[in-house]
């Protein structure tokens, strides 16, 4: 996205209605936060009001914060909701972050841009641990479930599946039209994948819930916020998913 925003320097006052953005601004700027939704769980102890979901937030409690900004997702909360604080005269900065570039160009928007902020060192960091990675093995094809019931995989153009490939893993259904498709369990398994990928959110795999519907493949179960989330975890996200995909 390349809306301009226009908000106090540093701004005093920041909504977010993203939790992986929740805790980008929490650990730059502790204290800087008014509200947040009710998914935002990290940090541990986040005091800010909160504002509802991400696709339900309670826009006249945002509106009666006076926030100096709101930070949110083209892909995690509405358009309608976003239109509607910005005509009661709230700044509202909307990233859209479908690849590893963009998460590192949208969160220094987000935080040196919109709210003012100097540039934290662990942004820094996680480029530097991404960019020190080595070359992948010879590539390795998977299926990715986000959901079952019904069953839900990582299809083109995400954020996930690009971290992915710069580990080696090549999303069996990138090249598919929709982003996040349905497809039958049948298929899945007849796709031609060497291993799936089970990560523990949005649907939260284990071992005893997700490997079993996938009998003929080997299953990764990797931490979920270093697959999804962009913000701090991605300083350590390298590592942690090289060692769940081994």
């Amino acid at each position: 996205m390349s809306e301009s925003v226009s908000v106090p320097a540093p701004a005093l006052r920041v909504v977010s209605l993203v939790p992986s953005l929740t805790e980008a601004v929490a650990a730059t700027a502790p204290g800087l936060l008014v509200g947040v939704t009710d998914w935002c769980t990290r940090p541990a102890g986040l005091t800010a009001a909160r504002m509802g979901g991400t696709k339900n937030p309670h826009v006249a409690a945002i509106v009666a914060l006076r926030p100096d900004l709101v930070v949110a997702n083209e892909e995690e909360n509405r358009a309608p909701d976003l239109d509607a604080l910005r005509v009661a005269g709230i700044e509202v900065l909307t990233t859209e972050i479908r690849s590893l570039e963009q998460a590192f160009a949208e969160l220094h928007r987000v935080l040196v841009t919109g709210c003012g902020l100097a540039r934290p060192r662990w942004l820094d960091e996680a480029e530097a641990a991404w960019a020190a990675l080595p070359p992948p093995d010879e590539p390795r094809r998977a299926i990715v479930p986000i959901w079952r019931r019904p069953w839900m995989v990582l299809g083109r153009d995400t954020f996930a599946g690009d971290l992915l490939a710069r580990l080696g893993v090549r999303n069996v259904y990138a090249g598919h039209a929709e982003r996040y498709p349905r497809i039958p369990l049948d298929e899945l398994n007849a796709a031609g994948a060497d291993l799936v990928v089970l990560p523990d959110e949005p649907y939260r795999f284990t071992a005893g819930d997700g490997p079993e519907a996938f009998p003929a493949l080997p299953a990764a179960l990797v931490d979920g916020r270093c697959l999804t989330w962009y913000g701090p975890s991605l300083a350590g996200s390298p590592a942690a998913l090289r060692a769940a995909l081994r």
